[in-house]
């Protein structure tokens, strides 16, 4: 098991980043809540970890925060949730948010992302008040951070990475360009462009 990483980040290509450890890379797939924390590329970072092992595929995921990997460990625990789809979740939401929608039953917030479907936010409602609403009903205002983002490649290259890591997410290619369009301006970092595009495809009581 893997359960920390520690090394310099080598790229970023959401929601893959890759972390060179003593030379070699590890490929990493990171919610968006820690694609925006992360320090400039050829900086160190430190990631806890969640190392999942299938038949066809062994696959790494990172988190900057302890409470966000507790957050996915449950999540995939969940029926019919697997990693892509809790990654996704911690995309959309950090661990703060989801409290919130566990504490207003907003089944809105959960099915307004890429993959969920109400009787999949219903059941997430339940089963996670069940599992982890005491800890979550815990975390703090405090938790939230807000991090600049490091300016990013030219524009059209930015539009097209943003609109790939949306994709990635599960969202489809023509309501990604619509969302990544929506909220382009020239000069924005594909980071900057994924942020405003999830936020743009939030309920208005998520904003």
């Amino acid at each position: 098991m893997i359960g920390r990483i520690r090394g310099i980040l080598a790229a970023k290509h959401p929601p893959e980043i890759v972390v060179d450890v003593g030379g070699v890379g590890y490929e990493i797939q990171v919610p968006m809540t820690t694609l925006f924390q992360l320090p400039d590329i050829g900086t160190e970072v430190s990631l806890v970890t969640h190392f999942v092992v299938r038949e066809d595929a062994q696959q790494l995921f990172g988190f900057v925060s302890e409470v966000d990997r507790r957050l996915f460990r449950e999540l995939i625990k969940v029926s019919g949730v697997g990693p892509r789809l809790a990654l996704t979740l911690l995309s959309g939401m950090d661990a703060r948010e989801f409290s919130r929608c566990l504490q207003r039953d907003d089944v809105a917030s959960l099915v307004a992302l890429p993959g969920v479907g109400k009787k999949t936010a219903e059941r997430l409602l339940v089963e996670m008040r069940d599992k982890a609403g005491k800890w979550l009903g815990e975390l703090s205002p405090e938790m939230a951070t807000t991090v600049g983002v490091a300016p990013g490649p030219a524009p059209d290259d930015a539009r097209e990475e943003a609109e790939q890591a949306l994709v990635a997410l599960g969202y489809k290619l023509a309501d990604a360009s619509r969302l990544v369009a929506s909220v382009d301006d020239s000069g924005a970092s594909s980071e900057q462009l994924i942020r405003r595009a999830l936020q743009a495809a939030a309920p208005r009581s998520q904003r």
